[in-house]
């Protein structure tokens, strides 16, 4: 059975999508303070460099779970990430 054109450009949109998220760099969002996370999202990590965690780590903060009021933070001390700029 054929396939319709519909149920083809379907897949294709998923497959480009997929291949294009899987392909782009995550970038990590620093903040000076953890006052600055505006609108934490389920799932997203914002690193603080606020001092608070110890030398080569940074503060990482992730929307950890959904409730009623909204999304609760979770933070931990992860590695720094190397900087690719060169300087």
């Amino acid at each position: 059975m054929p396939t319709s054109l519909r149920t083809r450009f379907f897949h294709l949109t998923v497959a480009a999508a997929s291949v294009s998220a899987l392909g782009c760099p995550a970038h990590a969002q620093y903040v000076g303070r953890e006052q600055n996370i505006v609108n934490l999202r389920l799932g997203q990590r914002v690193l603080v460099d606020d001092g608070t965690c110890p030398a080569g780590q940074v503060k990482e903060v992730s929307g950890s779970k959904m409730t009623a009021t909204g999304v609760v933070p979770a933070r931990k001390c992860v590695a720094r990430l190397p900087n690719k700029s060169g300087k």
